[in-house]
């Protein structure tokens, strides 16, 4: 069985929170819970419920495993994985446009 180390959770939780520009007071906010226990989930002191993990999941767009664990789907890295989540989330009428932007924006670096 897989154990869960609260320390690196916690810092999943951060580093996404931060690439994602989020400050801890609105994920806290979001979560609908102090600061100081968002603080506390981010520096692995404190665990959380199955409602704040699944609430965790959509404000970070990462999947329950890698919050948990680390692992992400199909073994690909955290960032692509929320470029993932990201893409699912967006309404169909619009994944055209989401597609054009990402192509255009390889490309750019791509040259």
């Amino acid at each position: 069985m897989k154990s869960i180390d609260y320390r690196e959770m916690g810092s999943r939780i951060r580093k996404q929170r931060e690439l994602l520009g989020y400050t801890r007071e609105q994920v806290a906010e979001k979560l609908d819970v102090s600061t100081k226990f968002c603080s506390d989930i981010e520096l692995g002191v404190r665990g959380v419920s199955i409602q704040t993990l699944a609430k965790l999941t959509d404000i970070l767009n990462l999947s329950a495993d890698y919050i948990l664990f680390g692992e992400c789907i199909h073994g690909n890295s955290a960032e692509l994985e929320t470029l993932f989540l990201f893409g699912r989330k967006c309404p169909e009428k619009h994944l055209e446009n989401l597609i054009t932007i990402v192509s255009t924006f390889i490309d750019s670096v791509s040259e």
